[in-house]
């Protein structure tokens, strides 16, 4: 199956390498670690930024833009064919002007 995600070039998604593959929070299940997890949040508050807090990793979070649902990083996930994967640039730089590009990929 096709799977497109979003690689975003604002500063913290850059940096990370944070490659965009969201969810309705009705297709995601953490199976294991959720007591390892920690929160942060910032600017509106309304993304929460969820990160292991033994290695620091960003796996996923749930993000402003959608917030029925959850981007996980691609880059994370395991048994991902790249030769299935479209990457689809996302200007997050200028987030407010773009935001709604992206609000109805959390709804399935």
């Amino acid at each position: 199956m096709p799977v497109e995600v979003h690689q975003c070039n604002c500063s913290i998604c850059e940096l990370t390498g944070f490659l965009h593959l969201i969810v309705p929070a009705a297709r995601f299940r953490l199976i294991e670690g959720a007591e390892q997890l920690t929160e942060y949040r910032f600017n509106t508050g309304t993304a929460r930024h969820l990160f292991c807090s033994r290695c620091g990793i960003k796996s996923f979070y749930v993000p402003r833009s959608n917030p029925d649902g959850y981007s996980v990083n691609l880059r994370c996930l395991n048994g991902i064919d790249p030769a299935e994967v479209t990457v689809a640039p996302f200007d997050g730089r200028h987030w407010e002007d773009h935001a709604a590009e992206l609000a109805d990929l959390s709804r399935g």
